[in-house]
């Protein structure tokens, strides 16, 4: 596949995918989560760079949840870069104990971007958060050197920002157009499709399994099922309009029930405790 024609079809999933993480109030006076968006020449890979951390100590220990959201991260604490670490698709939301006190920075990778970069299986990654170091040891050791605990946010998403762009420019990186298809009709139908009929790309099921597997971490079918969660949180929408509007009708949940269950799998409460 030319190169220039993968990156086109790169460019298509963030144009169809804005992955969000809004279990943190921005309003909250006491921990504050922000992204900061990629440069252009890594926007395709790179979805943003963020922080957590806590403004003031805490009284008790904090659990931050993840929602499912299909992409892999590599995130390190602000305080001790040594600890870096990088964590997997998730087939459902996960809590991370915190405690009183923290400051981490990531880095978000649209899906499939990580593997197609690093060259990595994305399905060794799955479902788990692990030592950065056992994955990718350089980077791991490029983290803790370059990386000072003087660093403002804004200055260490730069410092990431240049690290990624000149890697990304010495990689010779392979395209499967097959792949690259399955994917963007997944984020052109929201999730909502039937992966066995719909993905008719050229890619036998058997091959389908095993390029999602390798370049996602999951199967085409869970993937999908993310995407369409993720389309419900992009909506926006308050107790109410998901009442009267019923949203999830449009993307395949044929009740309120079944709805309700899924949505908990990935955010890990309902709907009507997630909005207002």
């Amino acid at each position: 596949m030319q190169k220039n024609t993968a990156v086109n079809k790169l460019k298509t999933i963030r144009k169809y995918y804005k992955p969000i993480q809004p279990t943190v109030s921005i309003d909250d006076n006491e921990i504050s989560y922000q992204e900061s968006q990629s440069n252009k020449e890594i926007e395709n890979y790179v979805y943003c760079f963020w922080q957590l951390k806590t403004q003031k100590p805490l009284c008790k220990n904090y659990n931050y949840r993840v929602v499912s959201d299909g992409c892999i991260d590599i995130f390190f604490d602000h305080k001790q870069p040594n600890k870096n670490f990088i964590m997997g698709f998730c087939r459902k939301y996960t809590q991370f104990p915190l405690g009183k006190e923290f400051d981490y920075i990531g880095i978000r990778f649209l899906p499939s971007a990580f593997p197609h970069l690093f060259g990595v299986n994305a399905k060794t990654l799955s479902n788990q958060s692990q030592n950065l170091n056992k994955v990718l040891p350089d980077f791991s050791e490029w983290i803790n050197s370059a990386i000072k605990t003087s660093n403002s946010f804004e200055t260490i998403a730069k410092i990431l920002n240049d690290k990624i762009i000149r890697f990304s420019k010495n990689q010779d990186i392979c395209y499967d157009h097959r792949f690259l298809d399955s994917l963007n009709l997944i984020f052109r139908k929201n999730g909502y499709l039937n992966t066995e009929k719909d993905l008719n790309t050229g890619l036998s099921p058997r091959q389908l399994r095993r390029i999602f597997n390798f370049y996602i971490g999951t199967t085409a079918k869970s993937f999908s099922n993310v995407v369409r969660f993720q389309y419900i949180l992009n909506a926006n929408p308050s107790k109410q309009s998901l009442k009267e509007n019923k949203l999830y009708y449009d993307v395949g949940f044929f009740d309120q029930a079944h709805f309700i269950k899924n949505f908990k799998a990935f955010y890990g409460i309902t709907p009507s405790e997630a909005f207002y």
